[in-house]
């Protein structure tokens, strides 16, 4: 194992310790151990059924787990839950409802609102300005369900921007958008950890990992590793990640033939 590369950091914005999460007794997380720092900007990365997005439902308990806690600036999720914003898969949501995007926008604003109160000004305000950074402003009265892909994303993220969290879950925001969509969201994303956001991202895309991350989480089943970037985004670690099957996978295949990654030899 390489625990050598789960560092371990004083004052963690999210702390996870000996985390197990089981689907129909089956462990879909195992002993996960891990803490992130305040205003990174972190990916975590791992094959089909990693684990991935379990992660993330579990710091938002939206699973049940089996065994360890979470912290997220040292207190539960229930003691600061105005300072956290999820953003779910684009395929977990049913975008046939009846709403606008001005409303979807909106909904980020609830948790200050408090139930049954309207919308003040303010708020509408600071939902047309999220709307403006994510370049969706003109299609504030347009249905939900009559956008693209990428523009139901744009507006997902507004809504997030909404909340003026301190720490934001995006279970793979990137997923189906184009690259002008990308990298706008990317550019949010590196503004809000400029900031001194903690944004942490479920990511696939294995070669924009460097571009995009500061921090990065490997994950499969297990923790791999977890740590800046430059120490832990390494072959052998991504080959334990990925079950040495690395050179099968298309995205790295490609980093191979550029001789960025040494396709390791079989023994």
């Amino acid at each position: 194992m390489s625990n050598n590369f789960i560092k371990q950091v004083e004052k963690p914005v999210l702390e996870i310790h000996d985390l197990t999460v089981s689907y129909d007794k089956k462990p879909v997380l195992w002993g996960i151990d891990l803490s992130i720092p305040m205003g990174t900007l972190c990916g975590i990365i791992g094959p089909n059924g990693a684990g991935k997005s379990t992660l993330i439902k579990a710091v938002m308990d939206l699973v049940d787990i089996n065994s360890g806690y979470i912290k997220l600036f040292d207190q539960s999720l229930n003691e600061v839950r105005k300072r956290v914003s999820y953003v779910p898969q684009r395929e977990s949501v049913d975008w046939d409802f009846p709403a606008s995007v001005l409303d979807v926008v909106l909904m980020g604003r609830y948790a200050s609102l408090g139930l049954f109160k309207n919308p003040r000004k303010a708020d509408k305000e600071a939902a047309i300005k999220a709307l403006e950074l994510v370049g969706m402003d003109k299609y504030q009265g347009r249905q939900i369900s009559q956008l693209s892909g990428g523009q139901q994303q744009r507006v997902f993220l507004a809504r997030a921007l909404t909340q003026n969290a301190d720490i934001y879950f995006l279970d793979e925001p990137f997923a189906g958008v184009d690259a002008a969509t990308e990298k706008a969201i990317f550019k949010i994303l590196q503004n809000l950890s400029q900031e001194g956001k903690t944004i942490i991202v479920v990511h696939h895309d294995l070669q924009s990992v460097e571009t995009y991350f500061k921090w990065v989480i490997l994950l499969n089943l297990r923790l791999v590793a977890s740590g800046p970037t430059e120490e832990v985004f390494i072959p052998t670690l991504l080959e334990e990640t990925y079950g040495g099957k690395l050179t099968l996978l298309s995205e790295v295949g490609e980093l191979v033939q550029k001789g960025e990654f040494k396709a390791r030899e079989k023994q």
